[in-house]
């Protein structure tokens, strides 16, 4: 007994001495004035909407921004969204610009990419690059950094100035920012101005993309549906030598070599100076006919060309008598062929042609400033050319300019054989452009005109002739010259309602009948002459100067 004792005594000890297996739990009175024993929540506060816009981005593109009520800030560590440079999002096109007075036509990407190194010997040698600190930050991140003493930053808004100023230098810029004082320039054979560009082929780009959608990007600052290209020429008159060769080799035959500069255009002018007439005799060469017309037939050229708009404002729509200027009116009407500066009347001759083109308003006016040729212009009663009533069409021009309408008015003037400008040119001319007019353009000169800078718009005071047979041109104290050969054919370029500027396309009369377009040497000599005499580049030793031109600069007001 005394042995279980001890043994029962020794269990309990044990089980003592080892660990428990359980808690116990233990309900103390909760005291409603004792503190809670629960846990704060974490929350975070998400950062506030912000818009880091790069330094590279353009102005516009900028702008845009800035109007989707996103707030913008100046770090871009601060920012929830980003615009900037990236694979995918807004194409952004750039332009290779130069002074107008330029003769160069267009580069190579390789020659440019030269320049932008500073190892150039083309076109580029020699030549500053100007642009906004925005592009060069644009173009550095596509191609590196450039050449110090090459490649320069101005503000945007003193670029076309600074290039003005010290004709070395060209620029680059957006395609927003082209205007008419500067010449584009072609990179590869792709000028933006140009219908059919081909933005893949051309290196002048950069693409733009935000981080979030916040706000909707247009796809490029070029938009080819909103481009309209307009081509004006000179006298047009299908009579003696010009309508002998078309009879011998082809109605079709003056139109030719320049088909394409005309049939592209959206719209192209010709001012046909005389009348179509079912009973004009067989045409005969010389120069010693003065009652000029042209065979109904002949209206195929006119066709073939692409004609969009006739002007009427020539001294020989009146050679024939009323009946034909009647059966001429009709012709264009029966083919949907708008007209102006002429017609059955006064009224009809002075009313404007107002088109849109490509979501573009122009207009077409003209009249003939002639002070002893009141014989060929338009009455109540009679048809003819319109007078220069500049008073009504000063009124004329305000009216459709208030309506959104950019205004071309051409101009049936007096005549002379040398750069011009010509007795009361440039007082007219100058008018109708002070009056609100973008293009300003003789149609009356046989010898091709200078030009000049009124504000924004441009006046040309001669384009020369287009289809006309003065190969030669007898002065009369018995010198001869050819200066009658050469043809200035002007495509001005409009964009979204706005006027970008000329492209002056040259050509020379062949076959007293059809102008082609001039090689290199003929037109870089012609370019630089008429520079010259527009006052505003010396003459260059590869420019020929017709012998019976004064070779005095002429520095008209309004030219930079």
């Amino acid at each position: 007994m005394k042995k279980i004792t001890i043994l029962f005594i020794f269990i309990f000890l044990l089980s003592a001495c080892m660990p428990s297996t359980s808690t116990p739990v233990v309900e103390l009175p909760v005291s409603p004035t004792a503190p809670s024993m629960t846990q704060p929540t974490l929350t975070s506060t998400p950062m506030p909407v912000a818009l880091w816009v790069s330094p590279s981005v353009p102005d516009a593109l900028r702008e845009l921004a800035a109007s989707s009520n996103i707030p913008m800030v100046d770090d871009v560590e601060s920012a929830t969204q980003t615009l900037d440079i990236a694979d995918s999002g807004s194409v952004w096109i750039y332009a290779l610009v130069a002074p107008f007075p330029t003769v160069t036509d267009g580069v190579t990407s390789d020659e440019l990419m030269s320049a932008w190194k500073g190892a150039s010997n083309g076109p580029l040698a020699g030549r500053g690059l100007l642009m906004a600190e925005s592009t060069l930050g644009a173009l550095t991140a596509q191609w590196g950094e450039p050449a110090r003493g090459v490649v320069g930053s101005v503000p945007s808004d003193e670029l076309l100035d600074a290039a003005w100023e010290d004709m070395s230098n060209w620029a680059i810029i957006p395609f927003e920012e082209v205007q008419p004082k500067w010449k584009v320039l072609s990179v590869d054979g792709q000028s933006p101005l140009h219908k059919g560009f081909n933005a893949e082929a051309y290196p002048l780009k950069v693409t733009f993309g935000l981080t979030d959608s916040s706000f909707e990007m247009p796809v490029s600052n070029r938009d080819e549906s909103k481009l309209a290209t307009v081509v004006m020429t000179g006298v047009t008159a299908l009579v003696r030598a010009t309508a002998f060769t078309m009879e011998l080799k082809g109605v079709t035959r003056p139109g030719e070599l320049i088909y394409e500069w005309m049939h592209n255009a959206d719209v192209a002018h010709i001012s046909n100076e005389v009348p179509f007439d079912a009973g004009c005799p067989f045409p005969q060469p010389g120069h010693k006919n003065f009652i000029l017309c042209s065979d109904p037939k002949y209206f195929e050229l006119l066709e073939y060309v692409g004609t969009d708009i006739v002007e009427l404002t020539g001294d020989h729509f009146a050679d024939r008598g009323t009946q034909a200027m009647l059966d001429t009116l009709a012709i264009y009407k029966e083919n949907d062929l708008p007209y102006y500066g002429g017609g059955a009347n006064e009224e009809e001759a002075r009313k404007p042609v107002l088109m849109e083109v490509n979501g573009n308003k122009i207009a077409f006016m003209g009249c003939n400033g002639k002070l002893s040729y009141d014989f060929v212009k338009a009455t109540d009663i009679k048809p003819g050319a319109a007078d220069c009533d500049f008073d009504f069409f000063t009124k004329q021009i305000e009216a459709v300019t208030a309506n959104g309408y950019m205004v071309i008015f051409t101009f049936q003037h007096e005549e002379c054989y040398h750069s011009g400008p010509c007795y009361a040119h440039d007082k007219d001319f100058r008018r109708v452009a002070d009056a609100g007019a973008v293009v300003v353009s003789g149609s009356q000169a046989h010898f091709p005109h200078l030009m000049e800078f009124r504000g924004d718009a441009f006046i040309h005071y001669g384009l020369g002739n287009l289809f006309f047979d003065q190969m030669t041109y007898e002065l009369p104290d018995g010198k001869v010259i050819d200066g009658t050969r050469r043809e200035f054919i002007d495509r001005h370029v409009f964009y979204d309602g706005k006027y970008l500027g000329v492209e002056l396309l040259t050509a020379t009369l062949e076959d007293f009948s059809r102008p082609r377009p001039m090689n290199e040497r003929e037109r870089t000599a012609f370019l630089s002459e008429y520079f010259f005499h527009s006052g505003w580049i010396p003459l260059l030793p590869t420019a020929i100067p017709q012998p019976t031109v004064t070779l005095t600069p002429i520095v008209l007001p309004g030219s930079p």
